[in-house]
């Protein structure tokens, strides 16, 4: 009867499946039942990567690095015994490369307000890793809710002017699960918008009726005061 080994458990026992480039990372793989030696063979979508002999009952251990893109993704190891032609397969581990964020926006579409109106502000990295969380504050104050986008999409807040306090300046921060990989914007600032009086569209008109009193004024002397000296000579 041939020699047969049990399906092989393929386990993470260094670094994260959450990889960054450069990293290293060590994977396990063992088949508890079958005679030794047993063959280990380590794949990446069904594309050989490396292969070891084990002469006892201790597990095959292939160590890797992320030097591109293209080492992420799915993993699984064979056990074979050598004298056979068969072999049994491993669970998968799936490798997910992450990618630190850019220094995010802050931008609003109102760059003037007043007191009593809504405003927005929209913060947004356009690369790095999702998800990403940010979070908006106003000057050392954090403004609740932060927002974790898993869409490559701005996170906005809806903000209401209620005094001249509200016109500190603004910031926001991102990050994602590279590490230590915090990044903050650019500040922003309200201006204060000038509120009309509501005596201007009056001064406004009176200017106007005495402007065009001096213009017909001035066309009127022709006509009255130049033919009535003539008259008096």
């Amino acid at each position: 009867f041939p020699e047969m080994v049990s399906n092989p458990k393929l386990v993470l026992v260094q670094g994260t499946l959450n990889v960054v480039m450069k990293q290293n990372v060590t994977l396990s793989c063992l088949s508890e039942l079958g005679p030794p030696p047993v063959r280990y063979t380590l794949f990446k979508h069904n594309q050989q990567v490396s292969a070891l002999n084990r002469s006892d009952l201790t597990p095959a251990l292939f160590t890797l690095t992320i030097s591109s893109a293209s080492d992420v993704g799915e993993y699984k190891c064979k056990a074979e015994c050598n004298n056979s032609s068969g072999g049994k397969y491993s669970n998968s581990l799936t490798f997910t490369l992450i990618e630190p964020i850019s220094k995010p926006v802050l931008s609003s579409p109102n760059s003037q307000a007043k007191k009593g109106q809504n405003v927005t502000l929209s913060c947004f990295s356009e690369n790095g890793s999702l998800p990403i969380t940010y979070l908006f504050f106003k000057g050392k104050q954090n403004i609740p809710p932060q927002k974790t986008m898993q869409k490559r999409e701005a996170a906005v807040i809806f903000l209401f002017i209620n005094s001249l306090s509200d016109f500190g300046t603004y910031k926001c921060k991102a990050n994602n699960s590279f590490p230590n990989n915090t990044k903050y914007s650019n500040g922003f600032n309200f201006t204060l918008a000038e509120e009309r009086s509501h005596s201007q569209p009056l001064i406004i008109s009176l200017g106007l009726i005495l402007l065009l009193l001096v213009i017909g004024l001035a066309l009127a002397i022709p006509f009255f005061i130049i033919p009535f000296y003539k008259a008096s000579e």
